[in-house]
């Protein structure tokens, strides 16, 4: 498939997520045109200008605020609006009020998007906003992707590396299913150089636990997560941007794989220029596939229990932490 786009990501949410990914995303210079939307035009415009003031001793990408007109032409264009997570609330709590947040501005940004456009959700619940945002979107489930367990992969990668003395870069594992509390780990597939991992139950138990909790851990002490989900949506725009046929566990519609179908949620799936080009079904054992399933249920529940979400308003975006 031949996809031609403009170079320019337009990022819809300027609070912590979005601020945080657009400086990620400008450091490394995924695109010369890097746009900031936010109903609070203010913040959108101060963010900006903040990183405008250090080019000099950057790179050549620009970073702006704009509106939902930007939208147009753009390779990418990324949804971390939405109300912030406070210390103590669960992602399930966030969901009646994100899910209409989320309808409105898929609807707002379809009136300008081209039809190339790959819209990322990062917002929280994000398996089941990524699939209230396909409901409202004019573009195949391929092009409309949920940030899913990117992140929680790496935080798995990064415990297991600190217990084994290895570089997280080379520990091989993923986290599937939800990105949430019914997420599982794939130990069946964890390894090292090729070589399984030996150990405890009680130890994967517990690295499991932290992996899962990872992001409770980080707001009860700070007041929101932000810089290892702005690194997780730069790597997904890098695979999209690039072309690179990158495996990653991003959250997407499974159209029978995994025995699930009409669902989102996260498996590792090859990420392309057209946006999910597979999804890749690992061998699970046993308890895996029980585990899925469960994961998948708590997700249907979920998707099957709220309204498919009607647009509140243009331009209802709200700042995301």
């Amino acid at each position: 498939m031949t996809v031609s786009r403009t170079p320019r990501i337009v990022i819809i949410g300027a609070g912590a997520v979005g601020a945080d990914t657009a400086y990620t995303l400008y450091l490394r210079e995924r695109a010369p045109d890097i746009v900031l939307v936010d109903i609070d035009e203010q913040r959108a415009r101060g963010e900006a200008l903040d990183m405008q003031h250090g080019q000099a001793l950057a790179g050549g990408a620009r970073v702006r605020a704009g509106d939902y007109a930007d939208c147009a032409g753009a390779a990418i264009v990324i949804i971390t609006a939405g109300a912030a997570q406070k210390p103590g609330q669960s992602r399930e709590a966030l969901l009646e009020r994100n899910g209409a947040i989320m309808a409105s501005i898929v609807a707002a940004a379809e009136r300008h998007m081209g039809p190339d456009t790959v819209l990322l959700i990062a917002t929280n619940p994000v398996d089941t906003l990524a699939q209230i945002a396909a409901r409202h979107a004019e573009r195949p489930n391929s092009q409309v992707i949920g940030s899913g367990t990117v992140l929680d992969s790496a935080r798995l990668r990064w415990g297991l590396g600190e217990v084994l003395g290895v570089d997280a870069r080379h520990v091989h594992a993923h986290v599937i299913g939800e990105h949430g509390d019914s997420e599982l780990v794939v130990w069946s597939h964890a390894q090292v150089a090729g070589a399984p991992l030996a150990l405890p139950a009680a130890q994967r138990e517990e690295i499991a636990r932290a992996t899962r909790d990872g992001a409770y851990e980080v707001i009860r002490a700070k007041g929101h997560t932000s810089y290892a989900i702005a690194l997780s949506l730069d790597r997904i725009c890098a695979a999209i941007l690039n072309d690179d046929h990158a495996v990653l566990t991003v959250s997407t519609n499974l159209d029978g794989a995994y025995g699930v179908s009409d669902l989102y949620l996260s498996v590792p799936c090859v990420v392309g220029r057209a946006g999910v080009e597979r999804v890749i079904e690992m061998a699970l054992d046993g308890p895996e596939r029980a585990a899925l399933a469960h994961s998948a249920s708590v997700l249907r529940a979920r998707i099957d229990g709220i309204a498919s979400g009607t647009p509140e308003a243009d331009n209802a975006v709200s700042t995301s932490g």
